[in-house]
């Protein structure tokens, strides 16, 4: 297991996967995507450190139903859930801010807390040190593995070796498009040993309106949030987009049941990316499509859980069912 160490403390380190590979992956999913004949760009790139500070405030906005909705279940949820988990490892994927789980931590007492052992998995080290430190400083008696890595890939990089819930919060998942939600469910699937639990947060399906403000708020943060992936391939790619030539652009596209999010350019445009030796010309009004927000129902679900080898042993619902948490365990092996 390749890792170096890039922070300790007591109770608290934070190890790296990212190396090499991370400049090699963006690369190569940034030229084939700016090559293809409808651009894009995969939105995980949006999470360095300032994307991932402005995706906390847009969890904050009044148009923004999802994070408040999801707060709702989690905190009915996690009493019930930390009862039945008496030690071990709880798993955050994309943990950004870390304030989702707090919810579970102070659902379990300082016994409780000293056998858990939370491992927060982000690919900003940045973020992910400076949100560790302050858990641990809420949590005295919690450990903390922090480890930087793209869990779509380095899901065999994380210990296993103990009783564990994995938790994928927020509905990222429907960020993905639908091969690679099968390819990642199926990975975590393969990670997990009998008795492990997975926690997936799903956006689900609802009126055209709800959905279309919360991507397109009157403060205009998502449309920075939308823009910092033009910063983020500036930096580590050497170009030199312009975010002031792009709109955002926002919309429920029904036929997909997908919330898209766009960068429209709003004149002919010309950027050079020098560490790929690549010029990419837009004609006005061509976009970049940047992020995918996958609206679901129990159906779509539960298939995806079938095709991976999981089951959903219980959901949890807001009264309104706009949103949902499924746990989902291994299936019985027959």
């Amino acid at each position: 297991m390749n890792s170096h160490l890039i922070y300790k403390q007591d109770r608290l380190e934070v190890r790296s996967h990212v190396d090499d590979s991370y400049r090699n992956e963006i690369a190569k999913d940034v030229s084939r995507g700016l090559t293809s004949t409808r651009k894009y760009i995969p939105s995980k790139y949006f999470y360095d450190a300032r994307g991932s500070e402005l995706f906390e405030r847009i969890c904050s906005l009044p148009e923004y139903y999802p994070t408040r909705t999801e707060i709702s279940i989690l905190q009915k949820a996690a009493p019930e859930i930390m009862a039945s988990f008496k030690e071990g490892d709880l798993v955050e994927l994309g943990s950004g801010a870390n304030w989702k789980i707090r919810m579970f931590l102070d659902a379990a007492d300082e016994e409780k807390l000293r056998r858990l052992r939370y491992i927060p998995v982000d690919v900003s080290s940045t973020a992910l040190v400076n949100a560790s430190q302050e858990l641990r400083t809420i949590y005295p008696a919690l450990e903390v593995l922090g480890i930087v890595a793209d869990f779509t890939i380095h899901m065999d990089r994380l210990p296993s070796d103990r009783p564990r819930i994995i938790f994928f919060l927020g509905s990222t998942i429907g960020n993905f498009d639908a091969v690679t939600r099968r390819k990642f469910m199926r990975l975590v699937a393969d990670s997990m040993n009998p008795g492990d639990r997975f926690l997936v947060g799903f956006d689900m399906l609802k009126p055209k309106a709800a959905l279309e403000m919360a991507y397109n708020d009157s403060r205009g943060v998502t449309s920075k949030f939308n823009k910092n992936v033009l910063h983020v391939l500036n930096r580590e790619l050497s170009a030199n987009f312009d975010p002031s030539h792009f709109d955002h652009v926002a919309f429920f596209n029904e036929d997909k049941a997908r919330v898209e999010m766009h960068l429209q350019a709003k004149q002919r445009v010309e950027v050079t990316i020098d560490e790929l030796g690549l010029t990419v010309e837009l004609d006005k009004y061509e976009t970049i499509h940047t992020e995918v927000c996958k609206k679901f129902s129990r159906s779509d679900v539960r298939e995806m859980a079938d095709e991976a080898g999981l089951r959903i042993n219980q959901w949890f619902f807001d009264p309104r069912k706009w949103f949902s948490l499924a746990e989902l365990t291994l299936k019985d092996l027959l």
